[in-house]
């Protein structure tokens, strides 16, 4: 069955809600039933005011439109640097592949397409977490540990 890359669309929030709730699975274990409600609650708001904006999802998917393999990029612009020359920048997040799907070259097609759009879109960087399975897939496509001497830390609010 041949599988074709492009953008999600609000058409495709269904699809993309369910895609996100798979990878924070993956990712985080077994989510609460709490947690889960509000995620429902909460990601249709976030997809009305980013996707298609500052939030762009790469999405493969099959004849019959189920997205089967998902890649997302958000667009930051930051006041330019050294490091970001002319301030657009680029994270990448919930790069995912449902199971049934997986070893077949979709999450390297997908972000294939993704890094194409960063360069079309002039970004200065791309920057993203890699789990231990999604490392070697990152490390083939150019991606670098970052060697910066800044530590990255968080305040959870």
């Amino acid at each position: 069955m041949p599988i074709a890359i492009d953008q999600a669309t609000m058409d495709d929030l269904g699809q993309l809600i369910e895609l996100r709730l798979a990878y924070l699975t993956d990712d985080f274990g077994q989510l609460g039933q709490d947690q889960v409600l509000q995620l429902r609650e909460e990601l249709p708001n976030y997809f009305q005011r980013h996707l298609g904006n500052d939030l762009l999802a790469f999405a493969a998917r099959t004849d019959d439109g189920a997205i089967v393999s998902c890649a997302w990029l958000l667009l930051v612009e930051k006041p330019p640097s050294p490091r970001f020359p002319n301030g657009r920048t680029g994270v990448l997040f919930n790069v995912y592949t449902m199971p049934g799907h997986r070893r077949q070259g979709l999450a390297r097609r997908t972000m294939g397409t993704l890094i194409e759009e960063a360069y079309r879109r002039k970004l200065d960087v791309l920057e993203l977490h890699a789990t231990d399975d999604g490392y070697p897939l990152y490390r083939s496509l150019g991606f670098a540990d970052d060697s910066t001497t800044h530590k990255a830390m968080r305040m959870m609010l």
